[in-house]
């Protein structure tokens, strides 16, 4: 039987217990940093299948290994997010989140599973490859400066640097199997923005005696649209977006001050930083043309997601020569945002997704209170990503 008859194989009678373990884990959500029980349970399947480990990493991250035969050759990363995310899900099925207001809705749930389908089968096959095969269990993606800059920080490639690094994320835009890979940038950089801005509040009928902040926000809402549309090159996709807009008055009452927040994404480092100086100065100048001040914070968030070309189209090959050529598509860029670009920064890395789309029906959104996976899919996540890896340690 060929390597990949037998990982599709193994994928296949594996499916029903990595099921089982992704519903365990989308029935007990953990908010970012707090992943403790699912850490628990991670490490609980790691001894059962006598992988070694290393917990405690940035709190509550895990690393494994899994060692062929001669494990000094290449080491090949593969990481898996495990925190959910601040939303009280809306799902009837039996093992909805039993966490209030916390819930599995960007199928980190599907990655941890697909993950330790991976380890399984590559574990069984640790006689049949040179090299090493890190496992990587991350807390905290949703949340800056996110887990995976605290784990290199506290030393997650402390024995051994990586040759490489993969991730794979859900994507319920994809039909169930499919699998999608874009090389070099692939996802946006972001940032957090955050204004204050403070004017003299007052009767809302007496406009003449006060300095209205909330005029003022709205100006610097308008103002902070040109940064991109006159100042950024075309060529360069960037989006700066408010979302919230906090004016604590009421229909005859003007306040003191507004806050704002927003984000700034977009792919060039360079611009990145020029667009963070207009930021402050749009906004500062704006308030003082209206008679106020604004101050103006940035939270640099994570860079740019970089998939190494080389290795993206070697992933591509692999994935075409597991899953069929028809399984296997080009991605667009994404202005959505990861933390695993902290690895692509350092080391070679592959980003790609895998479709979760239940046939026939509509597509569930990311980040929704209504979000789920055609659970199905986990078997080609698994098997594609073991016989990645396995194609990775041969390069």
């Amino acid at each position: 039987m060929s390597l990949r008859d037998s990982i599709h194989q193994r994928s296949e009678q594996l499916l029903e217990e990595i099921i089982s373990i992704r519903r365990h884990l989308h029935q007990y959500p953990e908010l970012s940093f707090q992943e403790v029980k699912t850490a628990g349970y991670i490490c609980s399947l790691l001894e059962a299948w006598d992988i070694p480990y290393r917990k405690g990493i940035a709190g509550t991250g895990i690393t494994a290994f899994i060692r062929g035969v001669q494990p000094e050759k290449k080491l090949v990363a593969l990481r898996a997010d495990m925190d959910a995310l601040p939303i009280e899900e809306k799902n009837t099925f039996s093992f909805v989140s039993s966490n209030p207001g916390v819930m599995h809705a960007c199928g980190h749930d599907a990655h941890m599973a697909a993950l330790l389908g991976c380890a399984r089968i590559l574990k069984e096959m640790s006689g049949q490859f040179d090299g090493t095969v890190q496992l990587i269990f991350q807390p905290g993606e949703e949340k800056l400066p996110g887990g995976a800059l605290r784990m290199m920080e506290e030393g997650l490639f402390s024995e051994r640097e990586p040759d490489l690094i993969i991730a794979q994320h859900v994507d319920p835009e994809l039909e169930s199997g499919v699998l999608g890979f874009r090389p070099g940038a692939y996802m946006a950089s972001t940032d957090e923005l955050y204004f204050t801005v403070t004017g003299r509040g007052g009767h809302a009928a007496m406009p003449h005696k006060i300095t209205d902040p909330v005029l003022i926000a709205a100006q610097i809402i308008m103002a902070l649209q040109q940064i991109v549309s006159r100042k950024g090159n075309p060529a360069v996709p960037s989006v700066l977006s408010i979302g919230k807009v906090t004016a604590a008055g009421a229909t005859n009452v003007i306040p003191d001050q507004v806050t704002m927040e927003g984000t700034f994404r977009t792919f060039n480092e360079p611009w990145r930083a020029e667009a963070h100086n207009l930021i402050r100065s749009v906004s500062e100048h704006t308030a003082l043309a209206g008679g106020g001040s604004c101050e103006c914070t940035i939270l640099k968030g994570y860079p740019v997601l970089v998939n190494h070309p080389d290795y993206t189209a070697s992933a591509m090959e692999a994935a075409i020569q597991y899953a069929g050529e028809k399984n296997v598509v080009p991605l667009d860029l994404r202005m959505t945002s990861e933390d695993f670009a902290w690895y692509s920064q350092k080391y070679p890395a592959v980003f790609y997704r895998f479709g979760i789309k239940t046939p026939g029906k509509p597509a569930q959104a990311l980040h929704t209170a209504g979000f789920s996976i055609h659970e199905p899919a986990l078997a080609q996540a698994m098997g594609a990503m073991a016989y990645i890896t396995l194609h990775m340690l041969k390069k």
